[in-house]
């Protein structure tokens, strides 16, 4: 077994019961085991978008090798930008497929003003390319949302009832049962949030099937999610007992006995004495 994996294990189970001791009560493992992971989702989500999204789709469209010129005014800036980040922006232009269009640099005017709200004077420009992301992030998920949600809920109740060959009882496929559930399901939860009228009445029996339907769809999903959250807790005990035997120098044993031994020490000590309230808790 490799020094490196062998360290990768014992950091590995470290981080998992960093989390874990939050159950104890919030302390110095893990909220270190918390900014590390949040430090490096960040780092990483960061590179991958710049890697992904900025360097082949913004600058390969700018400054793309297709149209390379070294003798143009455009590419004798690419090439100064080179000198600093060959890494970034390699001799000859960007290879990644694209014709250049200048019209990205829009974008790139807009990504740059959003940088400047680091400094305090000029901060106000990161407020046009804010206001243009939100903006179009807006009307996209809208017309998503629309699509999606509201066309295709329509497109799926409405079923042909008169079709021949649609067969009436089926679970795993078309029919007419299904059909008729999802048709009333959509209506009643629809009744559900009508709230020009009181629900009261035949509006009130028909809101009333709609808050079932409503209550086995948002039971359905928690227990999905829940589902997916104990496969990955079994997964992480499944490493913990690998890293638990002797090729990882029982990393898992070692590590728990430590943070039982300071967290009950830290019991211990502060034994008697009354967690601090704040004054807007107290009123």
């Amino acid at each position: 077994m490799s020094s490196t994996a062998i360290l990768g294990a014992w950091i590995a189970v470290f981080l998992t019961f960093g989390i874990f001791s939050y159950l104890y009560k919030d302390n110095p493992f893990y909220k270190m085991a918390e900014h590390l992971f949040v430090g490096v989702s960040a780092g990483y989500w960061a590179s991958i978008f710049f890697w992904t999204q900025i360097q082949p789709g913004l600058f390969g469209r700018l400054w793309p090798a297709s149209e390379f010129s070294a003798d143009s005014f455009w590419y004798k800036i690419y090439n100064g930008f080179s000198f600093f980040l060959p890494t970034v922006f390699p001799e000859g232009g960007i290879d990644k497929g694209h014709d250049m269009h200048l019209i990205y640099l829009i974008p790139f005017a807009l990504g740059m003003m959003m940088l400047l709200s680091l400094i305090p004077k000029i901060s106000w420009f990161a407020r046009w390319g804010i206001a243009y992301t939100v903006g179009m992030a807006a009307g996209l998920r809208a017309y998503g949302f629309l699509n999606s949600n509201v066309i295709g809920q329509i497109k799926g109740t409405a079923a042909n009832f008169a079709d021949p060959n649609l067969p009436f009882w089926s679970l795993t496929s078309p029919s007419i049962f299904n059909s008729i559930v999802i048709l009333v399901g959509t209506i009643t939860g629809l009744l559900y949030f009508y709230f020009s009228k009181e629900h009261k009445g035949m509006l009130g029996k028909i809101s009333k099937v709609g808050i079932y339907f409503l209550m086995i769809s948002f039971g359905a999903s928690f227990g999905f999610a829940v589902m997916g959250r104990i496969s990955l807790l079994i997964g992480r005990f499944v490493d913990l007992i690998k890293y638990s035997g002797s090729q990882f120098h029982h990393a898992t044993i070692w590590i728990l006995v430590i943070m039982l031994i300071i967290l009950g020490y830290d019991a211990y000590r502060n034994r008697g004495k009354n967690t601090p309230v704040s004054e807007d808790a107290v009123q």
